[in-house]
């Protein structure tokens, strides 16, 4: 092969590789957003996978050697906002890798892996989200205060169902990444749910997704959708 065609090919496969990070739809913002049912919902009418962050993060913090007995003793000697930070790398570093691992898919992020104080992780982040064409940020509100209200009264009662009572630190820590810029700096869109069901916000996103070039790759399907958008 000549030089000229060593180039091409490279040129080929630089071109091939950012058409699939296209056909990825990313889902970002707090906890309580909605993110996962509308996650969920997009994959089925798309006809592509879902992942969600909050699993596949296992594996890849422990590629980096996450110490899951040293995160309890941080969040039990210092409370929650000191585990977020020893998180920050692991979630950087699962973020590179989920994109470099799938495409054509969507994945629904948990809201750590978009908020980053440390310039190196935020710029980490940004740069493996450049190719990635749908990053979308789901809010209630475009009213932050409202935001905030919204989410921490489904995420107060998903804590009293399955634990038993509310963690005011844990609300905090959900304010905090309602009301972090990061998420707006990622995001390639955002879309509120003030309102709206699932179906609706799921209807608004995939009318945004085809006037900006579709997914590159698997075939809608237009059969009914069945699940409803009740939260907590």
């Amino acid at each position: 092969m000549s030089p000229d065609s060593r180039k091409t090919s490279t040129r080929d496969d630089m071109k091939n590789a950012e058409s699939e990070k296209h056909s990825i739809v990313v889902l970002i913002g707090p906890m309580s957003t909605g993110k996962g049912t509308i996650a969920q919902l997009l994959a089925d009418k798309l006809g592509i996978p879902r992942y969600e962050m909050d699993e596949l993060r296992h594996r890849f913090y422990g590629e980096m050697g996450y110490d899951e007995k040293l995160a309890s003793r941080i969040v039990g000697d210092e409370g929650m906002m000191s585990l977020i930070r020893y998180w920050k790398p692991f979630e950087a570093y699962a973020v590179e890798r989920a994109l470099e691992e799938f495409e054509n898919c969507v994945i629904d992020f948990g809201a750590g892996h978009s908020v980053y104080e440390d310039e190196e992780f935020f710029s980490r982040v940004k740069t493996a989200l450049e190719p990635v064409e749908k990053v979308i940020l789901i809010l209630p509100s475009p009213d932050l205060d409202r935001s905030v209200e919204i989410v921490n009264e489904r995420f107060s009662d998903l804590l009293v169902r399955e634990v038993g009572k509310v963690d005011p630190e844990l609300l905090r820590l959900n304010e905090y990444f309602v009301r972090h810029p990061s998420n707006s700096m990622l995001a390639k869109k955002t879309v509120y749910t003030e309102g709206q069901t699932a179906e609706e916000t799921t209807a608004e996103i995939l009318k945004w997704i085809r006037d900006n070039g579709g997914v590159d790759k698997g075939k809608e399907k237009h059969h009914p959708v069945q699940l409803s958008f009740n939260f907590p």
